[in-house]
């Protein structure tokens, strides 16, 4: 017998067996590992579990708050051995009347066949592709922003706000980058894998001098002490992933720049030092994920 129950929050053992099907699913499918535990399966919201015989064979969680656009966001897996009994179908139907009036958006990761037939079923279009790339690490030269900007590091505590405001400009036609809060950050910040080192600000200073000598070090305590001379104009968020069967990644994971400040190079020595970072953490690949119209 298969039972669909709509659930506020995940237990652990929960978490665990969804976790398990994910990972059931991406090894049927051929895609490369799940980034870490999805934060959604931790956090308050609608999950949809899909049982039969005791044991979760499918989940879907829909994001209620929305994008924002306005539609609501879901994604759902169900485990190889329980496919081609309806389970998708049942799920996308329940997505569907959960979200009523509003528009829902769903994720298909990896572009999955049973994904098409689901769609094309309940009268989907394809509305974005994202596709991801991938750079093999090689050393590069020093970033050189313009004259009057500082690279340097996130500091935790001070910077949430700045972040936020260039995010909200710079994404404000984004569907999801744009929403990003400070309690998102903070959130990140408690994670395991968050390296302030890896999180690149750009900032104004009073004088080229005060530029030079922040970018000739790698002090935190040196860089920041210029850092509070200026606006954030720009940052680079980066991320180092430790799959169970994969060596180390790393990930461009955002890169925005104020629209006031594009146009001068910002982004670019961004982008530089972030690469740079990860190549020094001694990694030999980058990805990134891009709007297919953008690639």
């Amino acid at each position: 017998m298969v039972d669909a129950n709509w659930r506020d929050r995940l237990t652990a053992l929960d978490v665990d067996e969804v976790f398990q099907v994910f990972e059931a699913a991406r090894l049927a499918d051929g895609r490369e590992g799940i980034m870490g535990l999805p934060s959604f399966l931790t956090a308050a919201g609608a999950h949809l579990v899909v049982t039969t015989g005791g044991r979760i064979v499918g989940y879907a969680n829909l994001d209620t708050t929305g994008d924002s656009l306005g539609n609501q966001v879901a994604e759902l897996v169900v485990h190889p051995a329980a496919r081609r009994r309806g389970i998708g179908s049942r799920m996308v139907r329940a997505l569907l009347d959960r979200a009523g009036d509003a528009t829902l958006r769903v994720w298909s990761h990896g572009d999955h066949p049973a994904a098409a037939v689901l769609a094309d079923r309940f009268g989907f279009t394809r509305a974005r592709e994202l596709r991801r790339m991938r750079w093999d690490a090689v050393p590069l030269p020093e970033p050189k922003p313009r004259d009057g900007v500082v690279i340097r590091a996130f500091v935790p505590g001070r910077d949430e706000a700045a972040v936020v405001e260039v995010n909200r400009r710079a994404f404000s036609w984004h569907p999801e980058q744009g929403r990003m809060t400070v309690a998102d950050i903070e959130r990140a910040e408690s994670e395991s894998w968050f390296d302030p080192n890896g999180f690149f600000i750009a900032q104004e200073t009073n004088s080229a001098q005060e530029t030079n000598s922040a970018q000739e070090t790698n002090s935190a305590q040196e860089t920041n002490s210029t850092g509070d001379t200026g606006g954030v104009l720009g940052f680079h968020w980066t991320r180092v992933h430790r799959g169970r069967d994969h060596k180390p990644i790393g990930e461009v994971y955002v890169v925005g720049v104020d629209p006031d400040a594009q146009g001068g190079g910002i982004g670019r020595a961004l982008t530089i030092a972030g690469l740079r970072h990860l190549h020094d953490v001694g990694l030999d690949r980058v990805m990134l994920y891009v709007e297919a119209d953008n690639a």
